[in-house]
């Protein structure tokens, strides 16, 4: 089923006013309701390497996935949809490539990378997310992060040591307790979510909310929100005006209109007849 017509894409990625060469990568299928958001890291170009292949084999991967037959099975195991299952394997599959090319190429030792995929299908949305690429909620007045970053300071936050306000302050937000690439696995946090008509979902790399406060984010969005285009540029515009001191990249879907699955007679019927 293409979700074109259904959910409104945008995105836009820039390197930032510090940095001299962008270590980000995007990449999304507005048919197939996906986006890819990575944030490399690992000295010089080697970052940039470690984004896109993450970019790129989740991409592929996820891609064949959801295309094959069986769409809405449910795992019997974690109980979760194929489709987040085919996201969580895809990530799964990169750690391992960037990995391997990180220890087989030497300018590429160190390397790694965060990661925030998202798929929309039967009004729903599968997120799975590494490290603190972050995604966002609009509905209706709330705004809502649906992740929790993978990082030193969140884990002080869970233990109590800081407030999430004092975190939002704190100048020490950057080391990740996890990151594709580092270790020969990875585990991967996946989060399925009920879509509703006129959500935006928001993706991002750790450039906004390190120099963006939650509420100016949502501001923007709430204000500029007839075009997720503009929404885009705001928000890069909003972080280089703060300092720009990292790359910023910025994912936006709005949901247009519901997109439940198709389903045969067989299905029809069965369902007409549970409890």
């Amino acid at each position: 089923m293409s979700l074109r017509g259904k959910i409104e894409f945008a995105e836009i990625t820039d390197t930032g006013r510090v940095r001299d060469h962008n270590e980000d990568a995007i990449g999304s299928d507005p048919e197939l309701g996906l986006m890819v958001l990575a944030d490399g890291m690992g000295g010089y170009n080697a970052g940039e390497v470690a984004s896109g292949i993450a970019v790129q084999i989740v991409s592929e991967l996820a891609t064949e996935g959801v295309t094959r037959e069986n769409r809405d099975e449910i795992d019997p195991h974690s109980g979760l949809m194929r489709q987040s299952i085919v996201l969580r394997d895809a990530v799964y599959r990169a750690n391992k490539i960037i990995f391997q090319t990180a220890q087989s190429q030497t300018h590429c030792e160190g390397m790694g990378t965060t990661i925030v995929a998202a798929m929309f299908y039967d009004n729903k949305i599968s997120i799975a997310h590494v490290g603190d690429s972050r995604a966002y909620r609009v509905r209706g007045g709330a705004f809502e992060q649906l992740t929790l970053d993978h990082s030193l300071l969140q884990e002080l936050v869970d233990r109590g040591f800081y407030s999430a306000e004092e975190a939002q302050r704190s100048t020490n937000r950057n080391y990740v307790t996890r990151a594709l690439g580092v270790e020969p696995t990875v585990e991967v946090e996946v989060h399925e979510h009920e879509v509703l008509q006129d959500d935006i979902y928001l993706l991002c790399s750790d450039g906004l909310p390190d120099m963006v406060e939650d509420e100016d984010i949502h501001l923007t969005i709430s204000t500029f929100n007839a075009s997720l285009d503009i929404v885009g540029k705001q928000l890069i515009e909003l972080a280089n005006d703060h300092g720009g001191r990292d790359n910023v990249s910025v994912q936006l879907a709005q949901v247009i209109a519901p997109f439940a699955a198709r389903k045969g007679i067989f299905a029809k019927l069965a369902g007409m007849f549970r409890t």
